[in-house]
């Protein structure tokens, strides 16, 4: 494979991805989903009714792929109430995305985008306290 800055940039990415915990993988699962939400809510603006489309749908396809793939990193044997919460509220943030895609409706893109993004930051938060905890303690 030639040295060029696309390759090294995805050697990079993928070093990252086979070193990180468990729990930053997740963390990058939510900023990958965000990134393909926000690049569909972009493809509202195209002009070109095929681009715009297929903008708005590939985009969503993805962020439902990881939003799938968050849901099956759950533990629900020992996740309890707190994971059976979290699978319904995927189910339902799958459902919204769908519905955007199928309507090409910003309003349920969005209200995904705001669910996603709040989960992000406890997540984040969740692991900033854990960094803390683990320097400090």
């Amino acid at each position: 494979m030639p040295v060029t800055p696309q390759n090294l940039a995805r050697s990079y990415k993928n070093s990252a991805i086979e070193t990180a915990s468990p729990e930053k993988l997740i963390l990058m699962l939510f900023d990958g989903a965000l990134r393909f939400m926000h690049s569909a809510d972009e493809g509202f603006q195209e002009e070109d009714c095929i681009r715009r489309n297929e903008l708005i749908n590939n985009n969503i396809l993805r962020a439902q792929k990881i939003i799938s793939e968050l849901q099956a990193s759950l533990n629900m044997k020992i996740g309890g109430e707190f994971a059976d919460t979290m699978y319904r509220l995927y189910d339902f943030v799958n459902e919204q995305l769908m519905q955007a895609n199928l309507k090409k409706l910003q309003e349920p893109l969005r209200d995904s985008q705001r669910i996603i993004s709040e989960l992000r930051g406890a997540w984040a938060e969740m692991l900033a306290q854990q960094s803390s905890a683990a320097t400090h303690g």
